[in-house]
């Protein structure tokens, strides 16, 4: 049975207009930055916004070459952030990632060299050519923002995202990624490949010298302004009719067969976990923040529903075999619950 209402709550920390138009003002900036050297892609701009407004972290999945490091490096230019691109291989070690101690032979004893994870940006550039093993080492610095190295804890810096691709079309010495860990990522993303008019465009920055390294943006924005930028997010309204909606959307895919066409029901092997939910009200309000406004509405939530769910419900061997996606499922699961 759907949830019909949640438990109001009081919201006594609402955003005022000032508050409101310096969140605009830097993420306008932050955009007008990106925009000058990732042509098109305006949702991958949106979904890394948000991840850095939320502090949560973004599967990205693509055919090569559609900007994605080029992206993540500029979003951490634009904020001052310190950024750091692991690429991923079967023989990539935990401690090639998290760090490991090193016996300094002048002092006699060992010194802690910390890895790449430790950046406000972090990009796992093909994630699934790493082991298992590798994976998971990912996932303490993923959900605790830390690494323990050597039994001391090493606290990541603030902001902490990471930003993972894989890539779908080559699939030799891959290692699929286990749900847990899928689980920890806030969205996943589909890239596509760009508009002719855009690939055009590509190519005149190029021709201009837009993609040299001395081209390098300056920054827009301080981390201390994307702290606060977290803060604001933290407090944009979210009505108790919509958290009720998002539950209701996240028990669907537990319960589909009851809610969704029955071809469609009997594809879904598990549906999503609470933290489905989480994302869901994580991400409403900072797209919501995004669009200029201190509330969230239900459109929000629909503009998010495949980022959130697409790597959470997970379809078996049958929806392969006749060729439904994960996002029909989605649409489905969507249309069945009644917008507030």
């Amino acid at each position: 049975m759907l949830p019909t209402s949640v438990s109001p709550y009081i919201d006594s920390t609402r955003i005022d207009s000032k508050e409101l138009a310096s969140a605009q003002q830097v993420v306008a900036n932050i955009s007008h930055s990106f925009e000058s050297k990732v042509v098109g892609q305006a949702r991958l701009r949106e979904t890394l916004l948000i991840s850095l407004m939320t502090g949560g972290h973004v599967l990205l999945e693509s055919v090569p070459g559609l900007a994605k490091t080029t992206a993540a490096q500029t979003l951490a230019d634009s904020v001052s952030a310190l950024f750091h691109r692991i690429q991923c291989t079967p023989d990539l070690l935990p401690s090639d990632i998290v760090g490991t101690q090193i016996y300094d032979a002048a002092k006699g004893s060992f010194v802690t060299q910390l890895g790449p994870v430790h950046a406000n940006i972090v990009l796992l550039d093909e994630i699934n050519r790493s082991s298992a093993k590798t994976q998971s080492a990912m996932l303490e610095a993923m959900q605790e923002r830390q690494t323990t190295i050597g039994g001391h804890v090493h606290l990541l810096p603030q902001p902490f995202m990471v930003m993972a691709t894989q890539n779908p079309i080559e699939q030799e010495g891959t290692y699929q990624l286990p749900e847990a860990q899928m689980d920890r990522f806030m969205l996943k993303d589909v890239l596509d490949y760009p508009s002719p008019v855009e690939e055009a465009e590509v190519i005149r920055r190029i021709d201009a010298g837009v993609f040299l390294a001395e081209s390098t943006p300056q920054a827009v924005a301080s981390l201390d302004q994307v702290r606060a930028l977290q803060a604001t997010a933290r407090k944009v309204y979210l009505d108790p009719s919509l958290v009720t909606y998002i539950v209701g959307l996240v028990y669907v895919t537990r319960h589909a067969g009851a809610y969704i066409d029955p071809s469609l029901a009997k594809l879904i092997e598990f549906g999503a976990s609470p933290r489905a939910s989480i994302a869901f009200t994580q991400a409403a309000r900072a797209l919501a923040l995004l669009r200029g406004r201190d509330h969230v509405i239900p459109e929000d939530i629909k503009a998010l529903a495949e980022r959130v769910l697409r790597h959470r419900i997970i379809l078996g061997f049958e929806a392969v075999a006749e060729n439904i996606r994960v996002e029909t499922v989605i649409a489905a699961i969507v249309d069945s619950v009644q917008t507030p």
